[in-house]
C-alpha cells in the first residue's frame, strides 16, 4: 500500500476536494402527464415511457383510488389542450 511521502497542506487538500461534489440530479417532463421523471426512466405516475404505456399503473390501484387518478388524468390532459397556442388552420377558421 502507497504511504504518502509528504505532508499535503490544507490549501493543496481542498484544492483537490474542491471538485467533489455531489450534482443536483437533471430532470426532464413526463410527455404523458407533466411529472418530472429522470431521463430515460418509465413515469411511476402515468406509467408511460416515449409515448407508450409499458406500466399500467391503473390496474394496481384499488377502485377508489383508480377513479381519483383517472379524474386526476383528465384534468391535466383538458389543461394541456387549453395551453396549445392555435396552428395556421385553427386562425383562418376563426
Amino acid at each position: 500500500m502507497a504511504v504518502p511521502r509528504h505532508r499535503h497542506t490544507k490549501g493543496k487538500r481542498n484544492k483537490v476536494r474542491m471538485h467533489l461534489y455531489i450534482r443536483p440530479a437533471v430532470l426532464t417532463l413526463c410527455k404523458k402527464c407533466k411529472r418530472k421523471v429522470l431521463p430515460y426512466t418509465v413515469c411511476q405516475n402515468c406509467g408511460y415511457y416515449k409515448g407508450q404505456e409499458i406500466i399500467n399503473v391503473l390496474g394496481k390501484l384499488t377502485k377508489k383510488e383508480k377513479k381519483q387518478r383517472e379524474k386526476q388524468m383528465k384534468e391535466t390532459e383538458k389543461q394541456e389542450k387549453a395551453e396549445k397556442p392555435l396552428t395556421m388552420e385553427d386562425l383562418s377558421k376563426k
